[in-house]
């Protein structure tokens, strides 16, 4: 159980002030909700390329990965690493020049402009109902994760829960997209500061530093990157949470999507303006996230090497010292690096992977709302606030909601939610790439991606990670071969809707 003390509670408070007035900078010249939702489109690409970083790392990942790191080895950095090796490339030349070149607010346009405005309004639903489960998901998850860390009793928890979602749901509704991409550059400083000064701490306390720590992960096997299995196609390499297969798997199908088609990432691509820069900003997130992402596992594997160097008793047993593995993070800083206001700075990372995550979603949200269902009406800048705060409430409640469903609901709406992604990655590519396409075809090929996840849910032992395929690849399928149905799309709407000819078009 964390103990803060008066630095650890001023860091804190610090760190809540600084973002609070980050977001009423923001919320300045703001005249019309193209400077609320996409900065007026002239945003600095660096700090959004950091922004996109943040808005991707949850506070499942702050204390997630070096849990992996410390009781099973550096695979799942193969998983990290498909951003910049498979995800970044197809950003760069696809989905980036598509969305900046159209000047779209809200990516589910294009589906407007392909297919017409039912299979549009499919899309931002599909958005919708990702972002908000995940968000009250991710809410509920980091209340409980302070729940244990400080050691809060019922009322404290949600208490804690509500004060998390509103002070998030208040400065994104004030500064708009501004303000969440300068507190999500803040809170990606205050992330890389807490886990380099606990790396540097936790080797520091290794006999012989960095070399003690290597030699002690070497011989325990925890800088292994590469798990496979003999037969390249046998069934361990597919359901092998470590395995290279289930790299690609989680990156193609878990991750690509998010990526590629979720709004709150579409905003990061185009609020730069140019395409330039909108490649910037993927290719500064991408390496950010390799670097950061390595550190956390790495700081892992020093933890375990801490509790494994000579007269060590080996990792706190889950249980009886630990709540979770994922609680090891915080147990050490708790227990071996007390009263110099590191614990504050874990709290603020908390606090910080949290926020940003919620208040991209949030306003990720009220920009479909606006764009794909509001479109065509004079909605002022006050409106979207007001819409801002009223998501942000359903936010909240959503979390509150977590504990009646259950962890099994929770993580059932999660993948299912996440998966639908993947089925509207689909579609975009069958607007993209193929030309007969058609809004009939894909409104055929949504029912069967729905019909074939139902049936991949029912499959004993199926992982997760590969639902995505049963969303994706039966929607590609079904929608090209049902749309030689109908009649072909106009060729006007093709010269505009086709990768080949949206590559042609100058920015204008």
């Amino acid at each position: 159980m964390l103990k803060l003390g008066i630095i650890d509670w001023a860091l804190c408070a610090a760190y809540l002030t600084v973002v609070a007035g980050l977001s009423l900078r923001s919320s300045k010249g703001q005249k019309n909700n193209e400077d609320y939702f996409v900065c007026g489109r002239n945003m600095n690409w660096a700090a959004v390329g950091i922004s996109l970083f943040a808005t991707s790392f949850s506070s499942i990942s702050f204390l997630g990965l070096p849990q992996r790191g410390a009781f099973q080895d550096l695979s799942f950095y193969v998983t990290l690493l498909m951003i910049p090796l498979v995800i970044t490339p197809i950003l760069w030349w696809v989905f980036v020049p598509v969305f900046v070149k159209l000047k779209v607010g809200s990516g589910y346009e294009y589906l407007g402009l392909r297919f017409g405005q039912p299979v549009r309004r499919i899309g931002s639903i599909l958005y919708c109902l990702y972002a908000l489960g995940w968000m009250g998901a991710m809410l509920h998850a980091v209340a409980l994760t302070l729940q244990v860390v400080l050691g809060l009793n019922t009322l404290q928890f949600h208490l804690a829960l509500i004060a998390v979602g509103v002070f998030a749901t208040l400065y994104t509704a004030l500064g708009g997209l501004r303000a969440v991409i300068w507190t999500d550059v803040l809170q990606a400083v205050v992330l890389g500061g807490a886990i380099l000064t606990v790396l540097a701490l936790a080797i520091g306390r290794i006999d012989g530093g960095f070399a003690g720590f290597w030699s002690i992960a070497s011989s325990h096997e925890k800088l292994r990157l590469v798990h496979l299995h003999p037969g390249l196609f046998s069934a361990d390499n597919f359901t092998d949470r470590n395995s290279l297969h289930t790299a690609i798997a989680f990156g193609v199908f878990m991750y690509l999507p998010g990526y590629a088609v979720s709004q709150n990432m579409i905003q990061r691509y185009v609020c730069s303006g140019g395409l330039r820069a909108g490649r910037g900003v993927v290719a500064l997130s991408a390496g950010i996230n390799a670097v950061l992402g390595l550190l956390f596992l790495l700081t892992g594997t020093a933890l375990f090497a801490f509790y494994h160097q000579a007269g060590g008793s080996g990792l706190p047993e889950v249980g009886t010292t630990l709540a979770a593995e994922d609680q090891i993070l915080p147990y050490f800083v708790a227990t071996e690096l007390p009263g110099i206001g590191l614990t504050g700075l874990i709290m603020a990372g908390l606090f910080a992977a949290a926020m940003s995550t919620v208040d991209s979603g949030i306003n990720g949200v009220t920009s479909v709302i606006v764009y794909d269902w509001l479109a065509g009406r004079e909605i002022s800048v006050k409106t979207s606030r007001l819409l801002t705060m009223a998501l942000g409430a359903v936010v909240v409640g959503a979390a509150l909601l977590a504990p009646v469903l259950g962890d099994t609901v929770i993580g059932m709406i999660n993948t299912i939610a996440g998966v639908t992604l993947g089925m509207l990655l689909a579609v975009y590519l069958l607007g993209l790439f193929v030309p007969w396409a058609n809004s009939r075809g894909v409104l055929i090929a949504f029912g069967a991606g729905l019909l074939c996840l139902i049936v991949a849910w029912r499959i004993p032992g199926l992982p997760k990670w590969w639902l995505g395929a049963f969303a994706m690849f039966p929607v590609l399928i079904v929608g090209a071969v049902a749309s030689l149905c109908f009649p072909r799309p106009p060729a006007e709407t093709l010269d505009r809707a086709l990768l080949k000819h949206i590559l042609k078009q100058p920015e204008s």
